[in-house]
């Protein structure tokens, strides 16, 4: 009977490619989309009546 190894399981190469290249976000910093967000989410709050119209935040 013959002995038989069992080898390691290959590594990923595509996520050794990332790793490398610190892979991210696209786009990065994108204050408008925050900025949008933030009225969009003040609206949302206003309308549900969780926020007066006078209320700061």
């Amino acid at each position: 009977m013959k002995i038989q190894i069992k080898l390691p399981k290959p590594r990923n190469p595509l996520a050794l490619a990332a790793r490398q290249r610190q892979a991210g976000e696209h786009g990065g910093h994108q204050p408008q989309r925050a900025e949008r967000r933030k009225y969009k989410m003040r609206l949302q709050k206003l309308l549900s009546g969780r926020l007066k119209e006078g209320d700061e935040s």
